[in-house]
């Protein structure tokens, strides 16, 4: 690496080329992305009709590999170069993805398909984000995580505002099924901007004495040991329980009950990210004005009124209220998810950097297959509505377990280089 590179110029991250390749990469990803996370249940009910139940079971197959392969993921990262990881998961979403325009195509598209897929996809991804999550501190300076992830979050809420319209146009004039095959592109493209990073740290040495259950247990004992990750990890993971039962239903709701057209389902949803990208101006301002810790659980409690909007909607001006309501929301969750993500990173020895990002993964996102068959099953048996209002009872309490922890006074978080 030369000293360039370890010493970006005076302007920040902006002038830091592996960061920004990272950045750009990641960035395409995310818009592509956007448009998947559209179209695929869009792909269910209208073109394969399938019922709340069978849309609640493919957020369920999305979610699936948090709990199937994310305590392992990390540990297996740990032993491999993380840039390569990043390509070759690109690489086989990409595939993944393709396989469903081409299965419309052959006029053999079904939901079993769609369930491999989401499976695949979510394979890729808890491998992926792992990866993701560990390169980061070997191209930054610690002391620039909270920068390097407010710039990657203010880039994924420009992509989730632009995706979804654009996704939302593109499936009424392509169907969805081949707007897909535009997030398989997308997924390639950022494989060739992740490709081009010069930094390559070495491959970990291969331990004489390494074992694959004991790397996990490392990962787990420093996550679910420390005081402060253990009540991040348990709200987190309550949030995306309910969150993927809300998932699970919440275009049942738009596209059937309501019969909204599939640009203006792409269009709320653009809304949403508008409070993402304003979450990702204040995130550090906000932190250093009440602290670290509260910022954590202040952004967390913030965020739980509005999840009691969506219940209620019609199809009338309250659907500008649901647009607001959704803005707000994730301008909290883009405030929480910067602070702790950030501390995460900062905290952890780089050794255990893929295990303490898998743990954390398998948490909080494990929760989400759960979630989602939950949210498919209530959905299908005391109605969608009925299941959004227990989603919004249930999220506004996730908040306790940081708000009852030390984190709740805590103005500055410790972090890994200062103990060593």
């Amino acid at each position: 690496m030369t000293a360039d590179l370890d010493h970006p110029r005076r302007g920040g991250l902006w002038h830091h080329p592996e960061f920004r390749r990272l950045w750009i990469g990641e960035s395409i990803s995310q818009f592509g992305s956007t448009i998947s996370q559209l179209a695929l249940p869009l792909v269910a009910i209208l073109i394969v009709q399938a019922s709340t139940f069978e849309v609640g079971l493919l957020v369920m197959f999305e979610m699936a590999a948090f709990l199937l392969v994310g305590l392992p993921a990390g540990a297996w990262v740990d032993r491999m170069r993380f840039r390569s990881v990043l390509i070759l998961n690109d690489v086989l979403r990409a595939l993944a993805l393709a396989s469903v325009p081409l299965a419309q195509w052959l006029g053999v598209l079904g939901m079993e398909q769609l369930y491999v897929v989401a499976l695949l996809v979510g394979v890729c991804t808890v491998f992926f984000d792992v990866a993701y999550q560990s390169f980061l501190p070997q191209l930054v300076e610690r002391e620039q995580l909270v920068e390097a992830n407010a710039k990657l979050q203010a880039s994924e809420s420009v992509m989730q505002i632009s995706g979804p319209s654009v996704g939302g146009l593109l499936i009424q004039v392509l169907t969805a099924p081949y707007a897909v095959l535009l997030d398989a592109f997308s997924f390639l493209w950022s494989a060739s901007w992740v490709a081009a990073i010069r930094t390559r740290p070495a491959k970990p040495e291969r331990r004489p004495d390494r074992n694959l259950r004991r790397e996990i247990g490392e990962g787990l004992r420093f996550v679910v040991g420390n005081p402060l990750l253990r009540p991040i990890a348990l709200c987190t993971g309550a949030a995306n329980l309910f969150g993927s039962m809300a998932t699970a239903v919440f275009y049942v709701l738009l596209a059937r009950e309501l019969s909204l057209s599939p640009g203006l389902i792409g269009l709320l949803g653009s809304t949403s990210a508008i409070g993402g990208l304003a979450g990702s101006f204040v995130a550090r301002r906000f932190a250093e004005r009440v602290g670290q810790g509260p910022a954590i659980w202040i952004s967390s409690l913030a965020m739980a009124p509005f999840g009691f909007v969506a219940p209620f909607v019609q199809r009338d001006w309250t659907l500008a209220l649901l647009a607001f309501a959704q803005g707000a929301m994730w301008l909290c969750v883009v405030v929480y998810n910067i602070t702790q993500v950030s501390f995460r990173q900062g905290l952890c020895p780089p050794a255990l950097l893929g295990r303490m990002n898998a743990t954390m993964r398998f948490l909080v996102w494990g929760t989400m297959p759960v979630g989602g068959f939950l949210g498919g099953l209530l959905g299908s048996m005391i109605g969608v509505r009925q299941t959004l209002l227990v989603v919004a009872v249930g999220g506004a309490l996730s908040f306790l377990p940081v708000f009852l922890s030390p984190l709740r006074r805590m103005r500055e978080l410790p972090s890994y280089a200062a103990t060593v």
